[in-house]
C-alpha cells in the first residue's frame, strides 16, 4: 500500500510535533526541573518552536516574563541544553531526539514596534476619517 503524503500532510507534522515539544518544554520549566537558580528565579515563556523537515532540530523561541534579563536566560537554558534534550526525548516519542536551539522571541517586540508607529500622530491623521470622502 502505497502513503499518499502531500507537503501539507508534512507540515502538519512538523507543527504537531513542534507544539508537542513546547509543552513538554513549557512544563519542564513550570515544575522547575531544570536545577538552574536563573531559571527557578525567572518565569520563561516557550512562545514557538520550529521543527526541522527530518525532526532532528527543533528552534526554541522563548521569552522572559516582561522581557528582564533575556540574555541571563538565554545562556541559563542554553548551558542546560543536553538536561533539557534528553528529557524532552522521554516526553515526545519520535525516533531521533530533537537538538534544541533558543533563541530570544522578537515577536513581541516587532509588535510593540509597529504598535507605536501606528499612534504616532503623523500616522493617526493619516488614518481618521476625511470629511472630504462622499
Amino acid at each position: 500500500m502505497k502513503r499518499n503524503e502531500s507537503t501539507e500532510g508534512r507540515s502538519v507534522r512538523l507543527l504537531r510535533v513542534g507544539e508537542q515539544v513546547r509543552h513538554a518544554l513549557s512544563d519542564i520549566l513550570m515544575r522547575g526541573e531544570v536545577h538552574d537558580e536563573v531559571l527557578a528565579s525567572h518565569l520563561v515563556s516557550v512562545t514557538e518552536v520550529r521543527m526541522s523537515p527530518d525532526l532532528r532540530h527543533a528552534t526554541v523561541f522563548v521569552k522572559p516574563l516582561l522581557g528582564q534579563d533575556e540574555e541571563t536566560v538565554l545562556k541559563a537554558l542554553r548551558t542546560n541544553t543536553a538536561y533539557l534534550q534528553r528529557t524532552v526525548a522521554t516526553r515526545v516519542n519520535t525516533k531521533y531526539a530533537a537538538k534544541l536551539k533558543f533563541l530570544a522571541d522578537e515577536s513581541f517586540d516587532e509588535g510593540s514596534h509597529i504598535d507605536s508607529l501606528l499612534r504616532a500622530p503623523k500616522v493617526a491623521q493619516d488614518l481618521a476619517p476625511s470629511d472630504e470622502e462622499e
